[in-house]
Protein backbone atom coordinates (compact mmCIF):
# COMPACT_ATOMS: atom_id res chain seq x y z
CA UNK A 1 0.00 0.00 0.00
CA UNK A 2 1.25 3.69 -0.96
CA UNK A 3 2.52 5.32 2.42
CA UNK A 4 3.25 8.67 0.85
CA UNK A 5 6.54 9.98 0.34
CA UNK A 6 7.06 7.61 -2.71
CA UNK A 7 7.05 4.82 0.19
CA UNK A 8 5.04 1.37 0.05
CA UNK A 9 4.48 -1.59 2.59
CA UNK A 10 3.68 -5.03 2.31
CA UNK A 11 4.56 -8.18 2.98
CA UNK A 12 6.39 -11.05 1.48
CA UNK A 13 4.22 -13.62 -0.65
CA UNK A 14 7.69 -16.19 0.58
CA UNK A 15 5.28 -16.71 3.34
CA UNK A 16 2.61 -19.15 1.23
CA UNK A 17 4.33 -22.58 0.01
CA UNK A 18 4.46 -23.07 -3.99
CA UNK A 19 7.01 -23.39 -6.27
CA UNK A 20 5.09 -23.50 -9.55
CA UNK A 21 3.55 -20.59 -11.37
CA UNK A 22 -0.37 -22.30 -10.53
CA UNK A 23 0.46 -22.41 -7.04
CA UNK A 24 1.88 -19.04 -6.39
CA UNK A 25 -1.00 -17.49 -8.88
CA UNK A 26 -3.77 -19.53 -6.58
CA UNK A 27 -2.01 -18.24 -3.21
CA UNK A 28 -2.07 -14.61 -4.20
CA UNK A 29 -5.64 -14.76 -5.25
CA UNK A 30 -6.74 -16.43 -1.71
CA UNK A 31 -4.61 -14.13 0.69
CA UNK A 32 -3.84 -10.70 -1.13
CA UNK A 33 -7.20 -10.01 -1.87
CA UNK A 34 -8.05 -11.00 1.18
CA UNK A 35 -5.25 -9.00 3.10
CA UNK A 36 -6.06 -5.83 0.98
CA UNK A 37 -9.87 -6.37 1.71
CA UNK A 38 -8.88 -5.39 5.75
CA UNK A 39 -5.42 -2.92 5.27
CA UNK A 40 -6.85 -1.42 2.06
CA UNK A 41 -10.08 -1.92 0.79
CA UNK A 42 -10.24 1.78 -1.37
CA UNK A 43 -6.73 2.39 -2.25
CA UNK A 44 -4.79 0.20 -4.16
CA UNK A 45 -2.53 -2.79 -2.52
CA UNK A 46 1.31 -3.51 -3.43
CA UNK A 47 2.66 -7.16 -3.33
CA UNK A 48 6.26 -8.36 -2.70
CA UNK A 49 5.80 -11.16 -4.94
CA UNK A 50 8.22 -14.25 -4.37
CA UNK A 51 8.59 -16.70 -7.37
CA UNK A 52 11.10 -19.10 -7.52
CA UNK A 53 13.32 -20.33 -10.85
CA UNK A 54 9.91 -22.59 -12.06
CA UNK A 55 7.26 -20.12 -10.90
CA UNK A 56 9.24 -17.14 -12.89
CA UNK A 57 10.16 -19.00 -15.61
CA UNK A 58 6.25 -20.48 -16.18
CA UNK A 59 4.97 -16.96 -15.62
CA UNK A 60 6.67 -16.06 -19.02
CA UNK A 61 5.18 -18.81 -20.85
CA UNK A 62 2.47 -17.94 -22.80
CA UNK A 63 -0.35 -14.91 -22.11
CA UNK A 64 0.67 -15.35 -18.79
CA UNK A 65 2.42 -12.29 -17.81
CA UNK A 66 -0.05 -10.25 -19.53
CA UNK A 67 -3.01 -11.77 -17.55
CA UNK A 68 -1.14 -11.74 -14.59
CA UNK A 69 -1.07 -7.72 -15.08
CA UNK A 70 -4.59 -7.80 -15.89
CA UNK A 71 -5.35 -9.41 -12.75
CA UNK A 72 -3.25 -6.99 -10.51
CA UNK A 73 -5.02 -3.73 -12.46
CA UNK A 74 -8.71 -5.27 -12.28
CA UNK A 75 -8.06 -6.05 -8.23
CA UNK A 76 -6.37 -3.15 -7.76
CA UNK A 77 -3.46 -4.60 -6.99
CA UNK A 78 0.22 -3.61 -8.05
CA UNK A 79 3.95 -5.49 -7.49
CA UNK A 80 6.57 -2.95 -6.46
CA UNK A 81 9.18 -4.97 -4.82
CA UNK A 82 10.15 -9.26 -5.44
CA UNK A 83 12.30 -11.71 -3.42
CA UNK A 84 14.68 -13.55 -5.49
CA UNK A 85 16.91 -14.58 -3.21
CA UNK A 86 15.53 -18.83 -2.36
CA UNK A 87 16.24 -19.96 -6.11
CA UNK A 88 13.95 -23.36 -5.59
CA UNK A 89 11.77 -24.60 -3.23
CA UNK A 90 11.69 -22.63 0.21
CA UNK A 91 9.01 -24.86 2.14
CA UNK A 92 8.79 -28.88 3.58
CA UNK A 93 12.11 -29.79 2.50
CA UNK A 94 15.20 -29.22 3.91
CA UNK A 95 16.83 -25.89 2.68
CA UNK A 96 19.76 -24.71 5.28
CA UNK A 97 22.50 -23.60 3.71
CA UNK A 98 21.45 -24.53 0.04
CA UNK A 99 19.13 -21.65 0.30
CA UNK A 100 22.51 -19.67 -1.48
CA UNK A 101 22.72 -22.25 -3.99
CA UNK A 102 23.11 -21.49 -6.70
CA UNK A 103 25.39 -18.32 -5.37
CA UNK A 104 26.20 -15.27 -7.31
CA UNK A 105 29.52 -16.72 -9.51
CA UNK A 106 26.80 -18.67 -11.62
CA UNK A 107 24.82 -18.24 -14.89
CA UNK A 108 22.60 -20.12 -13.83
CA UNK A 109 21.67 -17.37 -10.59
CA UNK A 110 22.27 -14.28 -13.50
CA UNK A 111 19.46 -16.31 -16.02
CA UNK A 112 17.02 -16.75 -13.31
CA UNK A 113 17.12 -12.83 -11.83
CA UNK A 114 17.30 -11.47 -15.54
CA UNK A 115 13.92 -13.45 -15.38
CA UNK A 116 12.37 -11.31 -12.28
CA UNK A 117 13.61 -8.32 -13.88
CA UNK A 118 11.92 -8.77 -17.17
CA UNK A 119 8.96 -9.62 -15.02
CA UNK A 120 8.58 -6.41 -12.60
CA UNK A 121 9.81 -4.20 -15.86
CA UNK A 122 6.17 -5.77 -17.48
CA UNK A 123 4.30 -5.58 -14.44
CA UNK A 124 6.00 -2.26 -12.97
CA UNK A 125 3.46 0.48 -12.24
CA UNK A 126 4.87 3.76 -13.86
CA UNK A 127 6.42 6.04 -11.31
CA UNK A 128 7.26 3.54 -8.70
CA UNK A 129 10.58 2.14 -8.59
CA UNK A 130 11.00 -1.27 -8.12
CA UNK A 131 13.38 -3.77 -6.50
CA UNK A 132 14.40 -7.35 -6.35
CA UNK A 133 16.35 -8.40 -3.25
CA UNK A 134 18.83 -11.09 -3.44
CA UNK A 135 21.45 -13.46 -1.71
CA UNK A 136 24.31 -11.79 -0.11
CA UNK A 137 26.72 -13.45 -2.82
CA UNK A 138 27.45 -16.55 -1.93
CA UNK A 139 27.58 -18.49 1.88
CA UNK A 140 30.37 -17.66 3.71
CA UNK A 141 31.21 -21.48 5.57
CA UNK A 142 31.57 -22.87 1.56
CA UNK A 143 35.16 -21.59 1.60
CA UNK A 144 38.10 -22.23 3.94
CA UNK A 145 40.51 -19.89 1.87
CA UNK A 146 41.26 -15.91 1.58
CA UNK A 147 41.83 -15.88 -2.02
CA UNK A 148 38.84 -18.35 -3.15
CA UNK A 149 36.46 -15.26 -1.01
CA UNK A 150 38.44 -12.96 -3.25
CA UNK A 151 37.26 -14.97 -6.00
CA UNK A 152 33.50 -15.37 -5.26
CA UNK A 153 33.70 -11.77 -4.60
CA UNK A 154 35.29 -10.54 -7.99
CA UNK A 155 32.99 -12.93 -10.09
CA UNK A 156 29.96 -11.83 -8.12
CA UNK A 157 30.61 -8.26 -8.98
CA UNK A 158 30.98 -9.10 -12.65
CA UNK A 159 27.71 -11.02 -12.54
CA UNK A 160 25.80 -8.06 -10.89
CA UNK A 161 27.25 -5.18 -13.71
CA UNK A 162 26.22 -7.74 -16.04
CA UNK A 163 22.35 -6.90 -14.73
CA UNK A 164 23.19 -3.33 -13.91
CA UNK A 165 23.96 -3.31 -18.16
CA UNK A 166 20.41 -4.27 -18.52
CA UNK A 167 18.75 -2.36 -15.94
CA UNK A 168 20.04 0.96 -17.51
CA UNK A 169 18.63 -0.38 -20.66
CA UNK A 170 15.26 -0.24 -19.21
CA UNK A 171 15.48 3.18 -17.54
CA UNK A 172 16.39 4.97 -20.91
CA UNK A 173 13.72 2.36 -22.74
CA UNK A 174 11.08 2.62 -20.57
CA UNK A 175 11.77 5.06 -17.67
CA UNK A 176 11.67 2.73 -14.95
CA UNK A 177 13.51 2.46 -12.45
CA UNK A 178 14.51 -1.56 -10.98
CA UNK A 179 17.14 -1.93 -8.08
CA UNK A 180 18.97 -5.49 -6.92
CA UNK A 181 18.99 -4.87 -3.20
CA UNK A 182 21.82 -7.61 -2.09
CA UNK A 183 20.26 -8.98 1.37
CA UNK A 184 22.73 -9.49 4.02
CA UNK A 185 22.39 -12.07 6.35
CA UNK A 186 24.76 -14.41 9.21
CA UNK A 187 27.13 -16.57 7.36
CA UNK A 188 26.32 -15.03 3.61
CA UNK A 189 29.45 -13.83 2.64
CA UNK A 190 28.06 -10.54 3.05
CA UNK A 191 26.63 -9.97 6.75
CA UNK A 192 27.20 -6.81 8.31
CA UNK A 193 27.62 -2.85 7.45
CA UNK A 194 31.09 -3.18 7.13
CA UNK A 195 31.67 -6.10 4.77
CA UNK A 196 29.04 -4.41 2.55
CA UNK A 197 30.48 -0.94 2.43
CA UNK A 198 34.03 -3.10 2.05
CA UNK A 199 32.62 -4.78 -1.26
CA UNK A 200 31.06 -2.00 -2.96
CA UNK A 201 34.48 -0.19 -2.70
CA UNK A 202 37.00 -3.10 -3.04
CA UNK A 203 34.73 -4.68 -6.27
CA UNK A 204 31.50 -3.81 -7.39
CA UNK A 205 32.71 -0.25 -7.87
CA UNK A 206 36.54 -0.93 -8.75
CA UNK A 207 35.47 -3.57 -11.20
CA UNK A 208 32.00 -2.48 -12.22
CA UNK A 209 33.13 1.22 -13.43
CA UNK A 210 35.65 -0.03 -15.85
CA UNK A 211 33.53 -2.72 -17.45
CA UNK A 212 30.21 0.00 -17.74
CA UNK A 213 33.02 2.37 -19.22
CA UNK A 214 34.10 -0.33 -21.71
CA UNK A 215 30.22 -1.51 -22.61
CA UNK A 216 28.36 1.66 -22.52
CA UNK A 217 30.68 4.21 -23.11
CA UNK A 218 30.43 6.36 -20.73
CA UNK A 219 32.09 8.37 -17.98
CA UNK A 220 33.43 7.33 -14.82
CA UNK A 221 30.51 9.34 -12.79
CA UNK A 222 28.06 7.86 -14.72
CA UNK A 223 29.12 4.54 -13.96
CA UNK A 224 29.23 4.77 -10.70
CA UNK A 225 25.60 6.10 -10.15
CA UNK A 226 24.38 3.20 -12.87
CA UNK A 227 26.26 0.90 -10.21
CA UNK A 228 24.90 2.94 -6.79
CA UNK A 229 21.45 3.08 -8.41
CA UNK A 230 20.75 -0.17 -9.50
CA UNK A 231 22.96 -2.06 -6.83
CA UNK A 232 21.58 -1.49 -3.55
CA UNK A 233 20.85 -2.92 0.11
CA UNK A 234 17.79 -4.68 1.27
CA UNK A 235 17.93 -4.39 5.14
CA UNK A 236 16.52 -7.72 6.87
CA UNK A 237 16.53 -6.15 10.33
CA UNK A 238 16.38 -9.81 11.63
CA UNK A 239 19.75 -10.15 10.23
CA UNK A 240 21.57 -6.85 10.68
CA UNK A 241 20.41 -7.91 14.74
CA UNK A 242 22.40 -10.45 14.70
CA UNK A 243 25.38 -9.04 13.85
CA UNK A 244 24.45 -6.58 17.21
CA UNK A 245 24.28 -3.58 15.07
CA UNK A 246 22.75 -0.60 16.37
CA UNK A 247 20.05 0.51 13.56
CA UNK A 248 21.07 4.48 13.52
CA UNK A 249 24.85 3.16 12.87
CA UNK A 250 24.32 0.85 10.10
CA UNK A 251 22.24 2.90 8.35
CA UNK A 252 24.37 5.91 8.57
CA UNK A 253 27.43 3.47 8.00
CA UNK A 254 25.63 2.70 4.16
CA UNK A 255 24.35 6.23 3.35
CA UNK A 256 27.57 7.63 3.91
CA UNK A 257 29.06 5.48 1.47
CA UNK A 258 26.88 6.56 -0.82
CA UNK A 259 24.85 2.66 -0.33
CA UNK A 260 21.15 3.35 -1.11
CA UNK A 261 18.91 0.75 0.98
CA UNK A 262 16.60 -0.30 -1.95
CA UNK A 263 14.29 -2.07 0.95
CA UNK A 264 13.78 -2.16 4.58
CA UNK A 265 12.43 -6.12 5.40
CA UNK A 266 10.39 -5.89 8.86
CA UNK A 267 11.58 -8.77 10.77
CA UNK A 268 12.64 -9.89 14.05
CA UNK A 269 15.18 -12.55 15.60
CA UNK A 270 14.84 -14.45 18.36
CA UNK A 271 16.87 -13.05 21.81
CA UNK A 272 17.85 -14.56 24.63
CA UNK A 273 19.58 -12.66 27.39
CA UNK A 274 21.50 -14.10 30.95
CA UNK A 275 19.02 -13.31 33.20
CA UNK A 276 19.17 -13.89 37.43
CA UNK A 277 15.47 -14.62 37.85
CA UNK A 278 15.60 -17.11 34.97
CA UNK A 279 17.68 -20.06 34.78
CA UNK A 280 19.75 -20.54 31.75
CA UNK A 281 18.40 -24.52 31.42
CA UNK A 282 14.69 -22.66 31.29
CA UNK A 283 16.12 -20.53 28.57
CA UNK A 284 17.86 -23.49 26.56
CA UNK A 285 14.44 -25.42 26.77
CA UNK A 286 11.85 -22.39 25.66
CA UNK A 287 14.95 -21.64 22.74
CA UNK A 288 14.67 -25.89 21.82
CA UNK A 289 11.18 -24.98 20.46
CA UNK A 290 12.25 -23.05 17.66
CA UNK A 291 15.23 -25.73 16.77
CA UNK A 292 13.42 -27.10 13.39
CA UNK A 293 14.95 -28.95 10.54
CA UNK A 294 14.22 -26.90 7.38
CA UNK A 295 15.78 -23.27 7.48
CA UNK A 296 19.08 -22.03 8.72
CA UNK A 297 18.81 -20.42 12.53
CA UNK A 298 22.29 -19.35 12.66
CA UNK A 299 22.93 -17.89 16.21
CA UNK A 300 25.52 -15.12 17.40
CA UNK A 301 26.40 -15.02 20.88
CA UNK A 302 27.71 -12.49 22.83
CA UNK A 303 30.25 -12.88 25.52
CA UNK A 304 30.37 -10.69 28.47
CA UNK A 305 33.46 -9.29 27.07
CA UNK A 306 31.58 -7.96 23.98
CA UNK A 307 32.94 -10.41 21.81
CA UNK A 308 30.91 -12.16 19.25
CA UNK A 309 31.17 -16.10 18.38
CA UNK A 310 29.19 -17.43 15.68
CA UNK A 311 27.16 -20.64 14.73
CA UNK A 312 25.56 -22.43 11.94
CA UNK A 313 22.50 -22.97 13.10
CA UNK A 314 20.10 -22.99 16.50
CA UNK A 315 21.76 -26.25 18.48
CA UNK A 316 25.15 -25.09 18.31
CA UNK A 317 23.90 -21.85 19.96
CA UNK A 318 21.87 -23.03 22.38
CA UNK A 319 24.59 -25.36 23.62
CA UNK A 320 27.43 -22.60 23.69
CA UNK A 321 24.73 -20.91 26.36
CA UNK A 322 26.37 -23.04 28.97
CA UNK A 323 29.58 -20.77 29.12
CA UNK A 324 30.30 -19.26 32.07
CA UNK A 325 31.10 -15.94 29.78
CA UNK A 326 27.81 -16.41 27.91
CA UNK A 327 25.93 -13.24 28.31
CA UNK A 328 23.58 -13.29 24.80
CA UNK A 329 21.81 -14.95 22.11
CA UNK A 330 20.74 -13.99 19.21
CA UNK A 331 19.10 -16.36 16.55
CA UNK A 332 18.11 -15.94 12.70
CA UNK A 333 14.17 -17.32 13.45
CA UNK A 334 11.79 -15.00 12.23
CA UNK A 335 8.79 -14.39 14.81
CA UNK A 336 6.12 -12.16 14.19
CA UNK A 337 7.01 -8.75 14.32
CA UNK A 338 3.77 -7.82 16.96
CA UNK A 339 5.43 -10.61 19.61
CA UNK A 340 8.51 -8.79 21.67
CA UNK A 341 8.73 -11.60 24.27
CA UNK A 342 7.73 -15.77 24.32
CA UNK A 343 7.71 -17.28 27.38
CA UNK A 344 11.04 -16.86 28.95
CA UNK A 345 12.82 -15.07 25.54
CA UNK A 346 12.73 -12.36 23.70
CA UNK A 347 13.12 -10.66 20.01
CA UNK A 348 14.88 -7.75 18.85
CA UNK A 349 11.04 -6.15 17.81
CA UNK A 350 13.00 -2.89 19.69
CA UNK A 351 15.36 -2.97 16.48
CA UNK A 352 11.89 -2.44 14.00
CA UNK A 353 11.18 0.07 16.09
CA UNK A 354 14.16 1.67 15.90
CA UNK A 355 14.53 1.29 12.07
CA UNK A 356 11.30 2.62 11.52
CA UNK A 357 11.87 5.72 13.53
CA UNK A 358 14.91 6.65 11.62
CA UNK A 359 12.39 6.10 8.79
CA UNK A 360 10.11 9.01 9.75
CA UNK A 361 13.08 10.93 9.84
CA UNK A 362 15.10 10.61 6.47
CA UNK A 363 12.59 8.32 4.14
CA UNK A 364 15.78 6.31 2.85
CA UNK A 365 14.30 3.58 1.24
CA UNK A 366 10.73 3.34 -0.26
CA UNK A 367 10.22 0.12 -0.06
CA UNK A 368 9.18 -1.52 3.31
CA UNK A 369 8.25 -5.19 3.50
CA UNK A 370 7.30 -7.60 6.08
CA UNK A 371 9.03 -11.05 6.37
CA UNK A 372 7.78 -13.83 8.78
CA UNK A 373 8.04 -16.99 6.46
CA UNK A 374 7.92 -19.26 9.61
CA UNK A 375 4.12 -19.06 10.59
CA UNK A 376 4.25 -22.89 9.52
CA UNK A 377 7.35 -24.07 11.99
CA UNK A 378 6.10 -21.80 15.01
CA UNK A 379 5.75 -22.93 18.21
CA UNK A 380 1.78 -23.91 18.31
CA UNK A 381 1.10 -21.26 20.76
CA UNK A 382 2.70 -18.67 18.41
CA UNK A 383 0.13 -20.13 15.30
CA UNK A 384 -3.09 -18.30 14.25
CA UNK A 385 -4.86 -17.85 11.13
CA UNK A 386 -2.67 -16.84 8.56
CA UNK A 387 -4.59 -13.73 7.30
CA UNK A 388 -4.93 -12.09 10.39
CA UNK A 389 -1.79 -12.56 11.27
CA UNK A 390 -0.52 -10.91 8.17
CA UNK A 391 -2.84 -7.68 8.87
CA UNK A 392 -1.71 -7.87 12.47
CA UNK A 393 1.84 -7.38 11.30
CA UNK A 394 1.09 -4.92 8.79
CA UNK A 395 -0.63 -3.05 11.40
CA UNK A 396 1.75 -2.82 14.04
CA UNK A 397 4.04 -1.37 11.37
CA UNK A 398 1.27 1.27 10.45
CA UNK A 399 0.67 2.58 14.18
CA UNK A 400 4.98 2.48 14.29
CA UNK A 401 4.67 5.12 11.64
CA UNK A 402 2.01 6.87 12.87
CA UNK A 403 3.69 7.32 15.90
Amino acid sequence: MYLGKNAHLSYCTNIHPGETWEEVFTNLKKYCIEVKSKISPSQSFGIGLRLSQRSAEELLQGNRLSEFKNWLETNNLYVFTMNGFPFGNFHHVAIKDQVHSPDWTTSTRVAYTKNLIEILAYVLPNGVDGGISTSPLSYKLWFAKPDDVEAIMNKSALSLVSLVIELVRIKKNTGKVIHMDIEPEPDGLLENSSEVAAFFKDYLLKVGISELQNRLKCSKAEAREYILLHIQICYDVCHFSLAYEEPTEAITKLMDEGIRIGKIQISAALKCIRSKSISIQEQQQCLKQFDEPVYLHQSVVKQSDGSLKHFPDLNEGIQAMKDENFKELRAHFHIPIFVPRFQVVESTQSDIVKVLSLWRDLSYSNHLEVETYTWSILPQELQTDLTNSIVRELQWVMVQLEK
